[in-house]
This record gives structure tokens, sequence and C-alpha cells, in this order.
């Protein structure tokens, strides 16, 4: 019985686990670049009561053993790359990776961090840099006379000058990948940073191969499909329920057998 209620709490722990985690996907459903993550579990450790092995006479096997099980335990947040939506925006600095690929951003203290999210500004000292204000890290800086910006798919940077009629290059984005996008550490912010698990980067260039194109005047929304996350809600809603009714069980079965010499 003592069992039973550890058993039962333990999942009524892990419903906790993934409520956390759909509430934290609907609210992001609106945040550029956003990927869904989701609770992955596995069962626990099994005692085995009675063992198959030796069972029965000559030439008899018992076929199988009597296990009884502990729960289960989280064993990670799976995060999904999916595309998301592309919506168009018509601000010529925000941009979209149709594919695999992610913007380099410098930290202050001169490593780098990925992100999805390609709502990019022009800084007081012309360089691009995010929402947050960190440098894009192609360190791409348009001069100052600069009258409109074009960014092609393949991620070459052309500008206008103010009295000139032909666009000039003046550099081009570079886009990170990764072997496992999933591997990556989120820190907030759109941002995440590499792991063991990641891998290293490979760098490259918008449409070499392996790599997405970049879309001028586009922004990547979420990946969150906001019908699945509340059937999924329902479901933990459900399971912790019927949890706390197999403590509720245990615990009156507990107190019958308490009773018994009275």
């Amino acid at each position: 019985m003592i069992r039973s209620l550890r058993t039962a709490a333990l999942g009524m722990g892990a419903q906790q686990l993934q409520l956390d985690v759909i509430a934290n996907n609907l609210a992001n459903v609106n945040t550029t670049g956003f990927k869904r993550s989701s609770v992955e579990f596995q069962d626990v450790l099994y005692e085995t009561i009675v063992s198959g092995a030796g069972e029965g006479g000559p030439g008899q096997e018992k076929p199988s053993e009597i296990q009884v099980g502990h729960g289960n335990r989280a064993v990670s947040t799976f995060r999904t790359f999916a595309q998301g939506a592309v919506e168009q925006t018509e601000n010529p600095l925000d941009l979209a990776i149709d594919g695999d690929g992610f913007f380099q951003v410098l930290r202050p203290d001169g490593s780098y961090a990925y992100s999805r999210d390609g709502s990019f500004r022009i800084s007081s000292d012309g360089y691009i840099v995010s929402a947050s204000g960190l440098r894009l890290g192609s360190e791409i800086s348009l001069p100052a006379e600069t009258g409109s910006v074009n960014i092609s798919q393949d991620g070459i940077v052309s500008v206008l000058l103010s009295g000139e009629i032909e666009p000039s290059e003046i550099g081009q984005l570079e886009l990170a990948k990764f072997v496992n996008p999933a591997g990556l550490l989120a820190i907030g912010g759109n941002l995440y940073e590499e792991t063991v698990a990641s891998g290293p980067p490979s760098l490259g260039f918008p449409s070499d191969e392996g790599f997405g194109v970049t879309l001028q005047g586009f922004l990547e929304k979420s990946n969150v499909d906001v019908v699945q996350e509340m059937i999924n809600m329902i479901v933990a809603q459900r399971a912790y329920e019927i949890n706390s009714k197999a403590v509720k069980s245990a615990d009156e079965m507990l107190a019958v057998a308490n009773n018994i010499r009275r």
C-alpha cells in the first residue's frame, strides 16, 4: 500500500511538470521564433517479487515474472524546432529563416548566442542589433548616409546611399546550424547557447547546402499549436486527477487494514 501511495505521488508530480511546460508553451504562443517543448518521461526501477527463473520442474519454465514498478520520472524536456509560420511585417530589418539555421548574436562577454528571432534594428553606431541590443554576429555596419537596405535570400546586405542610383554590397549574413539543435540550452530572450549535447556550430551562408534562406520583411512566429496544447493540458489534468484518486484509494485500503481488529 505504501508503494502505491509513493507511485501515485510521483505520477502527480509528473503531471504538474507537464502542465508547467504546457503553460510556458501557451504563454509564448506569440513570441517570435519560439519553439515548443514537451516533457519526456521514463518508468523507474522495478521490484521483482517473483522471478521466472527456476520455476517448475524439468522442461517447464515460467514465461513471465511478477514485477511492480515505482512510478515515473522526467528525463528531459525536448524542444521541437519545426518551422513556425512566417508572417509579413514590411519592416526591412525583419528577417525570417526559411529552413535550417540560426542567427548569431554577440553577447557582452564576447561569446555567441543563437536565435531564430529575426526582429533586428539599427544601433546608434550603425550596427544591426537584436531587439535587446545584441549585435548580429556578422557585425555589419550601415553607413550613416544609408537610404534603404536590401537583404537577399542568400544573406547579401546591400544599401542604397543617399544621392546614388546603384546599391552597394556591404556584407553577407552568416548562419549557424547544429547536429542536434534540441540539445541547445535556452537562456531566455529568444536565445540559445551551445552545449555538449548540441555539438559545435557549423557556419555557412543562407542558401548554402543544408541552410535555409533569409526572407526580408518577414518574421517566423511561434510553432506552438494552441489546440494541441489544450488537448495536452486536458490529458495532464485527467492524469493528475486519476493519480490523486489512486492516493485516496490506497489511503482508504490502509484505513481498512488498520481497523481489522477493532
